[in-house]
């Protein structure tokens, strides 16, 4: 049985539909990205997930436990980060982390202060005392701290240098390896191509895609340019989406790279790049492409 799992899951705010018909699945040692802009339905989504909200339709249950009818027992497996941070600020962040883990019966999987120094920050000044920065890192801990299945993280990188970034996704990493499960939703594709497992997208409260990383991973962007017309290509390579702009072939390569080179190294190549896919041609292809910058001289003064 997955640790988390839902089905046609949906939510209605009167007569705006927030969320609608989402299924899918997160297993025990698994990292689940959540990726959508602002108003997709990914934080209705967790809310669901927590009990704090109740379904229009469809169900949710964590480790067997249905997210609003039994939501006690099924938030005793999960360690939440909200998005927007409400912290009991008269508290210094060690009492705040050790409050919230004895309240909810919890033993402490990792220890704090080893935490604590990795993350560069001192627990026993009060909360109010702390820069935003710090405060999310006080969260970030009391979330990392309690050994549980499941963490939920709504945009945990907010806030954080890029240091302190790439130190949350060495410990996201750490977790799946301990088996723990981690669903978290993110506005930064670099983020999510590089720590999870498997990636939705959310369009206008619908799940429009679930795409496996490691697949991904293999793919290529490839672009090529020979000297004179470009050759036919193989059957093989037909099967892969591929366009010709101005003599140039691009496209967009999933298979292994050997058979690939080997094929070029029989053309008159004059210049050949390769890059990793990435989630940016598949994420674009439901909300669009950002904004080109303006050349320097259409910008307007004053």
């Amino acid at each position: 049985m997955p640790l988390l799992q839902t089905e046609n899951l949906s939510k209605d705010y009167g007569r705006h539909r927030a969320l609608e018909g989402v299924s899918l699945t997160v297993e025990a040692g698994e990292i689940f990205g959540l990726l959508g802009p602002n108003g997709s339905g990914k934080t209705t989504a967790l809310r669901l997930l927590l009990g704090f909200l109740k379904p229009t339709t469809g169900r949710a249950a964590i480790a067997g436990h249905d997210c609003w009818r039994d939501g006690v027992a099924a938030r005793r497996h999960v360690a939440y980060l909200p998005g927007e941070l409400r912290l009991y600020e008269n508290m210094t962040g060690r009492q705040l982390i050790q409050f919230l883990t004895r309240l909810r019966g919890l033993r402490d999987g990792n220890d704090l202060g080893w935490l604590a120094n990795r993350f560069d920050i001192d627990l026993d000044r009060p909360i109010a005392h702390l820069s935003s920065g710090m405060k999310r890192k006080v969260a970030l801990l009391q979330v990392l701290v309690p050994s549980v299945p499941l963490l939920i993280l709504d945009e945990p990188t907010n806030t954080l240098d890029p240091s302190m970034r790439d130190l949350l996704l060495e410990q996201l990493s750490q977790a799946r390896s301990q088996r723990q499960a981690v669903l978290f939703s993110s506005h930064v594709l670099g983020e999510v191509e590089r720590v999870c497992d498997r990636v939705g997208i959310l369009h206008k409260g619908q799940l429009v895609w679930v795409q496996n990383m490691p697949e991904l991973r293999q793919g290529r962007r490839v672009q090529v340019s020979f000297h004179g017309a470009p050759p036919p290509l193989p059957e093989w390579l037909q099967r892969d989406g591929h366009r010709i702009l101005d003599g140039r072939l691009e496209m967009d390569y999933t298979g292994p790279l050997p058979p690939l080179l080997e094929w070029l190294a029989r053309q008159f190549v004059d210049d050949l790049r390769m890059q990793p896919l990435g989630l940016a041609p598949i994420y674009h292809r439901f909300h669009g492409a950002p904004f080109p910058p303006r050349p320097l001289g259409e910008r307007g003064q004053g």
